[in-house]
Order: C-alpha cells, then sequence, then structure tokens
C-alpha cells in the first residue's frame, strides 16, 4: 500500500509573516481555495490572537474551505481559546499550539525552566483537545534542543492527546543528516509516538530547507509544513512545490505520494506572488520563468532531439505553458532553425546561415533576441540583391554640426568617406553617398523599436528615388544611427544590383 506524506500549507501564516507582506481576509480565502483545488491537506490560515483581522481572516478561510485548517496558538489558554473560536465554521479544525524547546529559548525567550514548558506544553494539548479540534503540537527549535529532553517533552504531548507532533527546524540550523537522524531517535524513543503523524517544518536560512525536509520523509516523518514559493519568515520556508515535485520526480526513492495536484502549482505560484508582491525569481525551481528555458546551444541540441536529455519532468507536470527555447549568444544553429520554422519561415540552409551569422552579431549585443528581433532580422535579409558595399566602420561626432566617417569595403577595395550633415542620420547618408558615388532623393524615413527594454532593436525603413525610380532599404541595429547607416546602404546596394544604366553619376 503506498503511503501518503501530508502537505501542511503555511502559506497565509508563515508566509505572511515574510516582511512587507499583508494579505486581507478576501485575499486569504482566494488563495486558500486555490490550495484547497490543488490538494492541500491542513491550510493555516492564521494566527488568531495576533489581532482582530487575523482572527477574521482564519473564521473566513475555515468558513470558505472543506479541506482542514488550521490556526495557531500559543502554549497559551487565551490563545487556543482564540484559535477554537475562528475555527467554529471549519468543518475540520486543527490547532496548531507550540512552546520553545531550547535551552537558549527557554532561557532567554521563555525564561522558564525545563520542567514548567514541559508542563505548559501539556496542559496547553490537553485544552486544545477538550475542544473537539485536531491537534498538533510544535517544539519550537526543536532542532538546536537536548534530544533527551525534545524525547521527554513529545512523549508528553503524545501521551496528553496529540494527534501529529511537530519537530521544526526553526532557525534552518541544522543538516540533513542530522535532521534525519533525529527524527529516526525520536520514533525509535519516545513511547506511542507511531501512532501519531510525525511532522516538519524547516526554514531556509542555509539553503536547506528542502533537503533537510526530505531527510525527515526518508526517515520517517509523514506530513510536511511549506509554502508555496518558500515564501515564510528570514530566507523562507521549505517550498511547497519543490516538496511535492521531488517526491513526484523522484518516487522510486521514496515511495511515498501526496494528494496534490501538481499541474495547479504553476498557477498557485502565481496568484500567491501577485497578491504578496513576492516576484518568482527566474531561477526558482520548478515555477520559475528559467525553470524550463534552454538558451545553450548543446542543450537545445538535446532537448529538441529528446527533452529529457535536459528536462527531467515536464512543464506541463506543474502547469507551466511549455518548454522555453532562449534564443541568445550561446544558441545553436539547430534550435535557432527550429525557431524560425515554428514561425513559419521556411528557408535555404544558405539563408538560414546568413541570417544565423546576423544573429550571433546581434546576440552579442542584446541579451535575448524575442520573435519580434527575428522577424525583424528577417525582413532586412537581402534577398536577390547582391551585397556591393559592405559597411566596415562608422563613426558619428555631434555637436553644433554633425559629422560621420564611413568606411565600407567593395570587394577588396577599402573606401573611406566623411561628411557633414544638419544631423547624425543626414551627415552619414551624406558620407554614404559620396562613398558610393550615388547621388539619390530620400523620400521616406521610418524608425520604430521591435521590442521593448533599453536595448530594444531599432528597425528603420528608408525609401530614396534614383533616375525616376524608388528602392526600398531595412536597417536593424540597437544603435539607431548604425541602423540607419545600414537601411540606406541597403538600398544603395539594390541600385547597383538592378545595374541602372546611370550608375557610377559622379557629385557635381
Amino acid at each position: 500500500m503506498i503511503q501518503k506524506v501530508e502537505i501542511f500549507d503555511t502559506t497565509l501564516r508563515d508566509g505572511e509573516q515574510s516582511p512587507g507582506i499583508s494579505l486581507s481576509a478576501k485575499e486569504k480565502v482566494e488563495i486558500a481555495k486555490t490550495l484547497e483545488r490543488m490538494g492541500v491537506d491542513i491550510i493555516e490560515a492564521g494566527f488568531p490572537v495576533a489581532s482582530p483581522g487575523d482572527f477574521a481572516a482564519v473564521n473566513a478561510v475555515a468558513s470558505e474551505v472543506s479541506c482542514r485548517v488550521a490556526a495557531l496558538a500559543r502554549a497559551v489558554p487565551k490563545d487556543i481559546e482564540a484559535a477554537a473560536k475562528a475555527l467554529q465554521l471549519a468543518k475540520s479544525p486543527v490547532i496548531h499550539t507550540f512552546i520553545a524547546s531550547s535551552p537558549i529559548h527557554m532561557q532567554y525567550k521563555l525564561r522558564m525552566e525545563p520542567d514548567v514548558v514541559l508542563k505548559k506544553a501539556e496542559e496547553a494539548v490537553k485544552l486544545a483537545k477538550s475542544t473537539g479540534a485536531r491537534v498538533e503540537f510544535s517544539a519550537e527549535d526543536a532542532t538546536r534542543s537536548d534530544w533527551q529532553f525534545l524525547v521527554e517533552l513529545v512523549e508528553a504531548v503524545t501521551e496528553a492527546g496529540a494527534d501529529v507532533v511537530n519537530i521544526p527546524d526553526t532557525v534552518g540550523y541544522t543538516m540533513p543528516w542530522e535532521y534525519e537522524k533525529l527524527i529516526k531517535h525520536l520514533l525509535s524513543q519516545v513511547k506511542g509516538l507511531q501512532k501519531t503523524i510525525l511532522s516538519v517544518h524547516c526554514h531556509n536560512d542555509l539553503g536547506l530547507a528542502v533537503a533537510n525536509s526530505l531527510s525527515a520523509v526518508k526517515a520517517g516523518a509523514r506530513q510536511v509544513e511549506c509554502a508555496v514559493n518558500g515564501i515564510g519568515e528570514r530566507a523562507g520556508n521549505a517550498a511547497l512545490e519543490e516538496i511535492v515535485m521531488a517526491l513526484k520526480v523522484r518516487n522510486s526513492e521514496y515511495e511515498l505520494e501526496t494528494n496534490v495536484i501538481t499541474e495547479r502549482l504553476y498557477q498557485a505560484s502565481r496568484l500567491v506572488s501577485s497578491l504578496t508582491g513576492y516576484p518568482v525569481p527566474k531561477n526558482k525551481a520548478i515555477v520559475g520563468e528559467n525553470a524550463f528555458a534552454h538558451e545553450s546551444g548543446i542543450h537545445q541540441d538535446g532537448f529538441l532531439k529528446e527533452r529529457s536529455t535536459y528536462e527531467i519532468m515536464t512543464p506541463e507536470s506543474v502547469g507551466y505553458p511549455k518548454s522555453r527555447i532562449v534564443l541568445g549568444k550561446h544558441s545553436g544553429r539547430h534550435a535557432f532553425k527550429e525557431r524560425l520554422q515554428e514561425l513559419g519561415y521556411q528557408l535555404l540552409d544558405s539563408e538560414v546561415e546568413q541570417l544565423f551569422n546576423r544573429f550571433i552579431e546581434l546576440a552579442d549585443r542584446k541579451k535575448t533576441v524575442d520573435d519580434k528581433d527575428l522577424e525583424a532580422l528577417l525582413s532586412t535579409q537581402v534577398t536577390g540583391v547582391d551585397i556591393m558595399y559592405e559597411l566596415q566602420e562608422l563613426q558619428v561626432f555631434s555637436g553644433n554640426e554633425s559629422m560621420a566617417l564611413v568606411k565600407l569595403k567593395k570587394g577588396t577595395e577599402i573606401i573611406k568617406e566623411a561628411a557633414a550633415g544638419d544631423g547624425p542620420v543626414d551627415a552619414v547618408y551624406k558620407a554614404l553617398e559620396r562613398a558610393t558615388a550615388l547621388k539619390v532623393e530620400l523620400l521616406d524615413y521610418q524608425l520604430q523599436a521591435t521590442t521593448g527594454g533599453t536595448d530594444s532593436l531599432g528597425e528603420v525603413m528608408v525609401r530614396i528615388s534614383y533616375l525616376g525610380k524608388n528602392y526600398l532599404g531595412r536597417g536593424l541595429h540597437n544603435d539607431v544611427v548604425r541602423a540607419s547607416a545600414e537601411a540606406y546602404l541597403q538600398a544603395l546596394n539594390r541600385i547597383l544590383t538592378e545595374g541602372s544604366e546611370a550608375v557610377g553619376t559622379q557629385f557635381s
């Protein structure tokens, strides 16, 4: 029989304790409904005694969802009574009571002796149990507690009726192997613990929250407390999506399942991010923008041949739209050609090669090349037009009067010219006319950005007239003056390619 690991979601309680997050009751209900549809087992909705707002939020969540709803309470009668009252409308209420168990917490925070802590914990569990709710007890800062005292404490609350006993790594201090050893020690030493559910709650101060949680599950814990996107106090909690997918992808290692519908993870992540104002890092595991993105040419080639070469799970399995091939300076020809085909362009290999070289030049200047950039490259691709003159170098000096220096290559010949103009573009165009020995009329000049951002490409379209015939040129560059020069030179090359009988007319 496949065993289950219960997912205790604390996004609305510990997650909301992240600096700067304050969720309204309505927002908590919206998240709670999403979590319930996703299949979490318990939703910790808040800390009722903390404020009237928290009380109202717990009460609202309890009345709107059917799964278990938990309310946090210190091992103090007024906290437990407030939690029970806030959970009155819950179909399956859970009172989560806690007290610190580490020497440093007992001495400096609680100012209590161990025997007093033991008594208060036992009394709190009994009081919570008398309300008819499911009771969870947490030994705060358990991983820095004396193991023998922890055994006594867990045994006492278990005998008092705790349904779930939580062993938190409150400050993210423990190591995975230490945590696994502690969980095994408690399961072997505490009488009656096998009749309860052993839970873990790990913080991410050393970046080990997920690893520690999974080590505890391997050792016998059957409930994991976590939060969507890993939000929570300080460096946050274990990320729900990472816990769930680790158990799913590496099922052969754990032979355990959760009730979470993984295809809804991405939706939940985006909702929580939107309502809390905490953005999801692009490189965030499972739900980050780059989780299913590939830029390296080697990776792209392998992925396009067989996606499992570089993806251990499918984007669909977590509700992510689809894998992305990101075109950048590390991309290879395979991915480049594949993307062109997806956009509907069927090009000859020679055309792809020519365009790929221009793409690499662009990618060196621009972090990411998107579809609009590709389409712009295609629109400026010279098909059937010989490149008589190639722009090698361009320098522009602006002041009261602009000056442009151009260096062109024509076969093996290098041509340099300079000209002054009313502005940088005018100066460049006059210098190009001198270098090519063509006198033309500019009929139309259009400039537009192909994409957003400061590194956006500028696409320039020019229309010129030569001996009564019009010629079109397009240029593309993130330097608009350079784009203007390329557009003008392309139009000039068209004149020369078509072999107008008057080509070569000199300046007067």
